[in-house]
Formats: C-alpha cells, sequence, structure tokens
C-alpha cells in the first residue's frame, strides 16, 4: 500500500505538461517598448552574425583559421540568440505565454549547447591568437585546415554533450503546484524552485560541471594571452608590437564581456540568486551579446572593413 501511495504521489508530481514564462514584465505598456527593442536587437544580431558569415565566405582573403573560427562564432550567437529571443518576443505580445514541457526541455537543451560551444570557441580562438604571434612561421603548420576543422568539432561537441548532462539532471526531476517560471525562457535556478524534487545532487553535479567547464576555458585564455603578452614585449619592432596588440584587441574585449557575465551568473552559491537581478544580466548575454560581437570584430579589424567595402563598391558598381 505504501509503496502504490508513493508510486501515485510520483505520478501526480509529474503531470506538470506546460510551463508558464512570466517574461521580463507584466506590465503591458512597458511590453510594448520591450518587443520594439529586443525586435531590433535580435534583427541587428542576424543580420550582423549572419553577415559576418557571408563575409568571410565572399572574401578570399579572409579564408584563413582566425576568420574561420570567427565565422564559427558568428554561426554560434546567432544560434543561440535564436533559441530564446523568438519565444522571448512572442511572450511579449501574446496572452498565451506557455511553453511545452518538451519544448521548454529543446529550449533548454539547445541554449545550453551553444552557450557551452562559445565558452570553448573563445578559448580555441585565444590559443589561435597565440600560435599566430608565438611563432608566426610555424602557424600554417599549427593551424592547418585539419586541425582548424578539429578544433570546431570538438568546441562543438564538448558544448552539446556538456548541456545533454544538464539537460537529463534538470528534466529527470519531478515538477508539481506551480508551473510558473519567474523568468523569459527555461533556465536552470527558476526551473530548479520549481521541481518537488530533492535538487541537493542536482546543484552538485552543475556547480561541478559548470565550474569546470567555465574556469577550463578562462584558464586556456588567461595562458594564451600570458604567452602572447610574453611574446609581444620581446619584440622589437613597435609596429610589430602595434600590430600584435590590434589583432588580440576585439577577441579580448570580446572574451571580458562575456566570460565576466557568465561567471557573475552561474558560478555563485544558489542562496545568493535573485531573479529579478538575473533576469536583466540574461538579457545582456543572452540577446545583447551575439549582437555586440559582429560589431566588435568589425569596427576593430581593419581587414573586416576592408572586405565589407569592397564587396559594397563591386555590388555598387
Amino acid at each position: 500500500m505504501i509503496r502504490l501511495m508513493k508510486e501515485v504521489q510520483r505520478r501526480n508530481q509529474t503531470e506538470v505538461t506546460e510551463f508558464v514564462l512570466l517574461g521580463l514584465s507584466d506590465n503591458p505598456h512597458l511590453q510594448g517598448v520591450l518587443f520594439a527593442l529586443f525586435l531590433s536587437i535580435y534583427v541587428a544580431t542576424m543580420v550582423g552574425n549572419l553577415g559576418m558569415i557571408a563575409l568571410i565566405k565572399m572574401e578570399p582573403h579572409l579564408h584563413t583559421p582566425m576568420y574561420f573560427f570567427l565565422s564559427s562564432l558568428s554561426f554560434v550567437d546567432a544560434s543561440y540568440s535564436s533559441s530564446v529571443t523568438p519565444k522571448m518576443l512572442v511572450n511579449l505580445v501574446a496572452e498565451n505565454k506557455a511553453i511545452s514541457f518538451n519544448g521548454c526541455a529543446a529550449q533548454f537543451y539547445f541554449f545550453g549547447s551553444f552557450l557551452g560551444t562559445e565558452c570553448f570557441l573563445l578559448a580555441t580562438m585565444a590559443y589561435d591568437r597565440y600560435a599566430a604571434i608565438w611563432n608566426p612561421l610555424l602557424y600554417p603548420v599549427l593551424m592547418s585546415n585539419r586541425i582548424c576543422f578539429s578544433l570546431v568539432g570538438t568546441c562543438f561537441l564538448a558544448g552539446f554533450g556538456n548541456a545533454a548532462i544538464h539537460t537529463g539532471m534538470t528534466f529527470r526531476l519531478s515538477f508539481c503546484g506551480s508551473n510558473r517560471i519567474n523568468h523569459f525562457y527555461c533556465d536552470t535556478p527558476p526551473l530548479l524552485k520549481l521541481s518537488c524534487s530533492d535538487i541537493h545532487i542536482n546543484g552538485i553535479v552543475i556547480m561541478a560541471f559548470s565550474s569546470f567547464h567555465v574556469i577550463s576555458c578562462v584558464v586556456i585564455v588567461l595562458i594564451s594571452y600570458l604567452c602572447i603578452l610574453i611574446a609581444i614585449l620581446k619584440m622589437r619592432s613597435v609596429e610589430g608590437r602595434r600590430k600584435a596588440f590590434s589583432t588580440c584587441a576585439s577577441h579580448l574585449v570580446a572574451v571580458t564581456i562575456f566570460f565576466g557575465t557568465i561567471l557573475f551568473m552561474y558560478l555563485r552559491p544558489t542562496s545568493s540568486y535573485s531573479m529579478e537581478q538575473d533576469k536583466v544580466v540574461s538579457v545582456f548575454y543572452t540577446v545583447v551579446i551575439p549582437m555586440l560581437n559582429p560589431l566588435i570584430y568589425s569596427l576593430k579589424n581593419k581587414d573586416v572593413k576592408e572586405a565589407l567595402r569592397k564587396i559594397l563598391q563591386k555590388h555598387l558598381h
């Protein structure tokens, strides 16, 4: 009888078939403003990232490892923004803000996959810059086409594998009572708050994998830039130093913004989470950062600006 009662209780706890995303605000006047703002940002994100991919593909001068990684980064930015922003835009104007259980799991998985891939990809790009500056003569060998494809493939494999662990750990839980997610997308902290299961193991596993994931990428970036700094200081030519700093500047800005936000969001004790604060920060790295990356790399990169100028002139003529 006790076993039967536990089974019935377990089934009742897992009857949640959909969640309701409460979003950023329930103020109807503010929702209209937010819709216009985020739609503009999303359009700029897609135009910037897809335009960067097209530009690199069309311009032979940009067919180098550095720009191969940059085009991969643009694809990842467009993908992880698209896993969240369209649903957020719909919920800002729709009365029904529900998302199915499977839809929530899919959004959770693909957002986590592309976000994780970006972490590893930024670390790989730091190593690429190190290889280019530390030993330019060996650079074509160290970063051959085969090695570049292998590195990008490994980044995707690591990102999607890590997300599979997080998704499996989160959606194996039982959800009972409220199904209202106090967020604009399916994220770990608000989902764990809705669970009626013991989330102690989840917290340990998620913290362990997230910490290893992010810290390993940060360490690779720091070591790469330390070696780059040593190599630059050894250069006798002022022009060579300036060119080396210019090559790394865009990537360093992108890395600082991205990892700074991620470290603030996920590597904190669960007791310090504030949903309202986290939603604002989440907007920054889910919506704004994917738009900023193409701007950062184009505004500070003479090769990209020159390629864009040549293509525009060609089509205008």
